[in-house]
């Protein structure tokens, strides 16, 4: 079963960077479609990113267009989060999430509909004013 891990959450200040990481043991990243979300407490669920190596897709939420670019390893079956410029309302637990490359379902119709297949358990971040 395709699981994704995630990692690289932390404490920063706000301005600050980090790295996060989704590794998906076994897959061929170029037949999946990756992405990820965000949860902070008391609001929904945010899609912020998406990579699809295979056709080259790439989807940011307006949110973070400018400060966050993702990125992928085919031969690691990792993708990358790179968060620049943090800002405190950046804290949330931010989840990994991939399915299979299809189509008819891009990254913006599989963010929009969070139609993802499996989950990580997400790793936390918090940005310190």
């Amino acid at each position: 079963e395709v699981q994704p891990v995630e990692s690289g959450g932390g404490l920063v200040q706000a301005g600050g960077s980090l790295r996060l990481s989704c590794t998906v043991p076994g897959v061929t990243l170029d037949d999946y479609v990756i992405a990820w979300f965000r949860q902070a407490p008391g609001k929904e669920q945010e899609g912020v990113s998406c990579i699809s190596s295979g056709d080259g897709q790439q989807y940011y939420a307006d949110s973070v267009k400018g400060r966050f670019t993702i990125s992928s390893d085919n031969a690691k079956s990792t993708v990358y989060l790179q968060i620049d410029s943090l800002k405190p309302e950046d804290t949330a637990v931010y989840y990994c999430a991939a399915d299979f490359l299809v189509p008819a379902w891009g990254c913006l119709a599989r963010v929009k509909g969070k139609t993802f297949g499996t989950w990580g358990r997400g790793t936390q971040v918090t940005v310190s004013s």
